[in-house]
């Protein structure tokens, strides 16, 4: 069985950086990709894909990404089940679980990364307090 996915898109957002409750680095970011074709209306649709980083490599793109950065993703396509409050209605959530992402372009000011980082590092909350969301392509705007 094969479950090898590889994207290139831009962050729609900073990175979040969080810890699980034993220390391991996980850091959460979506990825607007651009389809290879264009609607009716002449105009390229987007697609906005979850990514989840682990340990060291979740530490990386937190401290050296941020909103508009153009990445590559390599990982594996991982579908999470959860019900939602009243227990009668399920959430798929399709992610990608990257074991690597390579940067593919600079940033454009890089005293702004370096602060930002600092401000992770303090700022960092435990998984165990995250719930999880359904986001709308409506809460995001097209970083290109």
């Amino acid at each position: 069985m094969l479950n090898h996915i590889v994207l290139i898109g831009r962050l729609v957002r900073d990175p979040e950086l969080r810890y699980t409750s034993n220390g391991t680095p996980v850091a959460n970011f979506t990825l607007a990709v651009e389809r290879n074709y264009t609607n009716r209306d002449g105009e390229t649709e987007v697609d906005y894909i979850k990514i989840v980083t682990w340990r060291k490599l979740a530490e990386n793109v937190a401290h050296h990404l941020g909103k508009g950065r153009l990445v590559a993703v390599e990982g594996s396509l991982q579908i999470r089940k959860s019900k939602g409050k009243n227990d009668n209605r399920t959430y798929i959530n399709p992610e990608v679980i990257a074991n690597n992402v390579k940067f593919l372009d600079w940033p454009s000011d890089s005293k702004k990364n370096e602060s930002r980082s600092n401000m992770d590092q303090d700022d960092s909350k435990s998984m165990d307090d995250q719930d999880d969301q359904d986001l709308s392509d409506d809460d995001f705007e097209v970083p290109f």
